[in-house]
């Protein structure tokens, strides 16, 4: 296995990435940590009879705009680090995870159900990686503190983690936040925060230019959203049988199954996100879960189709107010999408924001900004 810094000045001296002070940064940092962890004895067999395991080295939590390489960095640092014990997993879908095994827990267990399933998730690891650290709700934020704590302080394990937020605007305004901020603190305690947050968005530069309205429906539009998510996640196009799929949590028990879900990209249809009744909160939480929605098969929409169309307008908002990018397969642009019918004129509005969508303006802003 090669080190991280190398690799990552490999990449640069290729001209696969442009030279980055930030990104060297966090590539020499995530190097240190690499030789720090290769380097660590093993705990042997005493002492993991006994339970113990040495104080882990200090973890990175790597926050910064979309398209600022974060993924990137932390694709080198985990293909590179030459240890068994170690797992990268999005973020979404580890919480997704710890409910499953909390509700197992609380079945079986009549105390606490955080310390049973923090050893569950630490059992036979050192390194815990997560990619778009992002907090939507009360119930992970609850969590958050005691399970950390947990699996840093009590189980050793080195956590390593990227988000778009820096740690103190984690859950901003959220519903009691109060119970969120010692999780706020343990990370400004336990890792080194490292900000990547420089001027160029270099998933951007991936699209080359690439428009991100594609119309009439068909096979040379559904290529290039094709071309576009490849580009964006690093996923390869030989292996596009396997993109990962995930079940977002809308709240209430509910779940909404994401077809393809990978690095901050999430692909639905038209038919499953405006087609069933859904509501703004569904909407938001796509939102704020995803920095890139590509939506295929949007048809053209009449007076028969007003509930699709409300729901589209709805849908836009969210993605718009939360500066989401979106690439589209479409019947139409936009300004014939729903040319009548209930709603028409609160349809404009939606042209309009679907058309400032397209600029550059808006597709340079990062994820999230108001």
């Amino acid at each position: 296995m090669s080190a991280v810094l190398a690799r990552y000045e490999k990449l640069v001296a290729a001209g696969e990435l442009r030279p980055d002070p930030e990104q060297r940064a966090a590539a020499e940092r995530l190097d240190a940590l690499q030789r720090q962890l290769e380097s660590a004895p093993s705990t042997g067999l005493l002492g993991r009879f006994l339970g113990r395991k040495p104080a882990p080295p200090r973890g990175l939590y790597l926050w910064g705009g979309v398209g600022r390489g974060k993924s990137m960095l932390m694709d080198l640092f985990h293909d590179c680090l030459a240890i068994p014990e170690k797992r990268r997993v999005h973020f979404h879908a580890f919480m997704l995870e710890v409910h499953a095994l909390l509700r197992e827990a609380r079945k079986s267990e009549s105390g606490d159900p955080i310390q049973p399933v923090a050893a569950q998730i630490a059992a036979g690891l050192r390194v815990l990686a997560f990619d778009e650290m992002v907090i939507n709700n009360s119930a992970d934020a609850m969590i958050m503190s005691r399970l950390f704590t947990a699996l840093i302080v009590t189980h050793g394990l080195t956590i390593v983690t990227t988000s778009n937020r820096a740690p103190s605007e984690l859950y901003k305004d959220g519903l009691n936040r109060e119970h969120f901020l010692p999780f706020i603190a343990l990370i400004e305690r336990e890792l080194d925060v490292m900000a990547l947050n420089g001027p160029v968005d270099y998933r951007l530069d991936r699209l080359g230019g690439m428009d991100t309205w594609h119309t009439p429906l068909g096979e040379a539009a559904t290529a290039q959203v094709r071309e576009a998510f490849f580009r964006l996640t690093d996923y390869p196009p030989e292996d596009s049988a396997h993109v990962p799929s995930a079940d977002l949590d809308l709240g209430g028990g509910r779940t909404l199954h994401v077809p393809k879900s990978f690095k901050g990209v999430a692909v639905f249809s038209f038919k499953r996100l405006c087609g069933e009744p859904r509501g703004a909160a569904d909407y938001l939480a796509v939102a704020r879960a995803y920095h890139t929605v590509i939506l295929v098969g949007i048809p053209r929409m009449g007076p028969d189709r007003r509930n699709e169309a409300a729901r589209f307008v709805t849908l836009i908002d969210a993605l718009y107010e939360n500066k989401v990018k979106l690439l589209v397969t479409a019947d139409a642009e936009p300004e014939n999408l729903y040319e009548q019918g209930h709603g028409h004129f609160e349809f404009e509005r939606t042209v309009s924001r679907l058309k400032e969508m397209q600029s550059d303006d808006y597709l340079a802003a990062g994820h999230g900004e108001a």
